[in-house]
Formats: structure tokens, C-alpha cells, sequence
């Protein structure tokens, strides 16, 4: 990707100290229910890492770990491929699943090189943000030709990651004292997308970020990462960046806005972003569970009450991803819109 231009440059108090310390991670999760775990602590253990971290890693997941390591070879032999071959399936304003290479956060290019796609395909989204446009739009997948089984892998391990991520809800909607099943009618007509990242080795990596501080839109982000490291996440006591340190078959969980809000803050979205180093490339590959389009997002009814007064106004989940994702192409002169527009001061 070149030498590092100003684009990719963060502004002094968001680059990364890269001198960073081994300190305590973030929850590990067994996911696994034998004769010594029963479903109460694991809904306990859940529940606490979602408050205190908003972030976790899950063993026992139930992601076949062959199918793990297939699509992580999946992902170095789509990036692999010369620059040319990868545009073919290039994405646009027009349509946004495909291959991308100067993807935006905070107004700061990320270091990195991506390929999207929908777990439904088609979806539907809002054709804008503008909320007396009610046109909606179709979203298809577009697919390589190579490499060979490319699409047969994405496509296998993102439905096995789709029903882990079925069961997270129903295990934090169990947590927040609701029926399992509480959470589940949002996502009849998901918009869940599936991202490949490869971040290249950068000769200036405390300059750039792979990607820079954020806090995701959606419900639950599930991701698999290499043994390279570098996801750090903002802890909430002292918001320090703490390393995700690469836990051997696990997957980071992390909540996302949707949550904090339907949870009214019970649990919350915390900041995360992706340092890069000189010497080695790195590849992840998280699943954004997103409910329906149409879904009206706002604190659920079950948790507010006279002493505990909803938080947020509601929103339209469609509407609301749709503005965020106008910066994935360009610079924009404002920040993208956040959850707090929808706070109830």
C-alpha cells in the first residue's frame, strides 16, 4: 500500500504506543455446558463481561475448528491476489459489498484492505438516511471467481457463525433477566454482514491505525483473529487500551451500540481499534449481527421503569446504519452520527 501519505496519519493524542505493557485481557469464555457449568453461571459470566468490558473471547463456540482455520486460509488467498484481481469485485457507492481499500474512520484512512459480504443475500436497506425518504435498496453479494472455493467457505462459515451468534443473544437476553428469546425477533430479516481485513505491514505504525477508534452499530460483532495481535480495546475503569491478546481457536465477541441501547445502558459499546506493526500482515474476519432494517431500536420495555427512565429516543436501525457508513468513501467535514444524537439528556 505504499509508504504512509497523510491521509493514514492519526492526529497525535489517537496514535498508538506501541511499547504497550502485558496487562489483564479481557474475559475468557467457556461456552461449553458439562455436569460443572450449568447455564445460571454462564449467564452470570456473560453478563459481567458485558458490563464491565463490553468485550469477551468464547472457546467451545461450536464454529468447527477446521472451518476456522479454512477461512483464515481463505482470506490470505483472496488478498493475496494482484491488486487488479481484487478490484474486479470492487465496491461502490452503488454497491456496497466487495472488495475496498480505502475504507475511513474518524475521517482517517485505515490501514487496511477489506472484502464484504451479506449473510442474507439480497438485503434491504434505506436508499438514505433522510428520514421522509422511505425508498428502500437491494443489497447483493458479488463474488470472485478466484480463488477456487472461495465462496463456498465464506458462505459455510458464516452460517455457522450466525447461529453462534443467535446463541449470545438468547445467553445476554437470559443476563438481562429476559427470556431467551427476547432478543430474536429483530433479526428476521438481518442485515448481518461478514468482513475479511488484511492489514498489510506498515512502515510507520505509530503514525497509522489498521483501524482507528469506533464503537461498532450493531448488535454483536464475532471475530476471528490471527495470532498476530492487535485489536486493542478502551477498558472502561481507567480507559486505558488493553490488548486482545490472540487466545488459540477462540473468537472476540464484542456488544455494539443496539445493545447499550436496548439494554439502556445496562451494558455498554465500548471504543476498539486495530494497531498495525512493520514487520507482519495481519487478517481478521468479523461478523456485524445487525437486526432488520425496520427495526425501531430503543430501550426495551422490560428494563425501564420510574427509577430507571429510558435513556434514548428511538431510532430506525436501517436509517441510522445507513448515515454511518457515509464516510466509508470519503472525507466528511462532520463526525458520523453516534447513539448519543439519540440520548435523552
Amino acid at each position: 500500500m505504499g509508504e504512509v501519505d497523510q491521509a493514514f496519519i492519526q492526529s497525535i493524542e489517537h496514535r498508538a504506543n506501541l511499547d504497550t505493557i502485558e496487562i489483564e485481557g479481557i474475559p475468557l469464555i467457556d461456552l461449553s455446558l458439562s455436569h460443572t457449568t450449568d447455564i445460571n453461571l454462564l449467564v452470570s459470566e456473560i453478563g459481567n463481561a458485558c458490563k464491565n468490558w463490553g468485550f469477551f473471547q468464547v472457546i467451545n463456540h461450536g464454529v468447527p475448528l477446521e472451518l476456522l482455520e479454512k477461512i483464515k486460509v481463505a482470506a490470505k488467498a483472496f488478498f493475496d491476489q494482484p491488486v487488479e484481481e481484487k478490484r474486479k469485485v470492487k465496491r461502490d457507492e452503488v454497491n456496497a459489498m466487495g472488495y475496498h481499500e480505502s475504507e475511513h474512520t474518524k475521517n482517517v484512512r485505515d490501514w487496511k484492505e477489506v472484502f464484504d459480504f451479506l449473510i442474507k443475500d439480497p438485503s434491504f436497506l434505506p436508499a438514505s438516511p433522510e428520514t421522509e425518504d422511505d425508498e428502500i435498496r437491494t443489497l447483493s453479494n458479488q463474488w470472485p471467481e478466484t480463488p477456487p472455493q472461495f465462496r463456498e467457505v465464506c458462505q459455510t462459515y458464516a452460517r455457522e457463525v450466525e447461529k453462534l451468534g443467535y446463541k449470545l443473544l438468547e445467553l445476554i437476553s437470559l443476563s438481562l433477566g429476559l427470556p431467551s428469546n427476547r432478543l430474536n425477533g429483530y433479526f428476521e430479516d438481518h442485515t448481518t454482514m461478514m468482513r475479511l481485513n488484511h492489514y498489510p505491514p506498515c512502515p510507520c505504525p505509530e503514525l497509522a491505525l489498521g483501524v482507528g477508534r469506533h464503537k461498532d452499530a450493531g448488535a454483536l460483532t464475532i471475530v476471528a483473529q490471527d495470532d498476530v495481535g492487535g485489536l486493542q480495546v478502551r477498558r472502561k475503569s481507567d480507559e486505558v487500551w488493553v490488548p486482545v491478546k490472540p487466545t488459540p481457536n477462540a473468537l472476540v465477541i464484542n456488544v455494539g451500540d443496539t445493545i447499550q441501547v436496548w439494554s439502556n445502558e445496562a451494558y455498554e459499546s465500548v471504543e476498539h481499534r486495530v494497531v498495525v506493526n512493520s514487520e507482519r500482515e495481519r487478517f481478521s474476519i468479523p461478523v456485524f449481527f445487525f437486526p432488520s432494517h425496520y427495526v425501531m431500536v430503543k430501550p426495551l420495555e422490560e428494563l425501564v421503569n420510574e427509577g430507571n427512565p429510558p435513556k434514548y429516543k428511538p431510532y430506525n436501525f436501517g436509517k441510522f446504519f445507513v448515515a454511518r457508513n457515509r464516510s466509508d468513501y470519503k472525507k466528511l467535514e462532520v463526525q458520523n452520527i453516534q447513539i448519543s444524537y439519540f440520548k435523552i439528556i
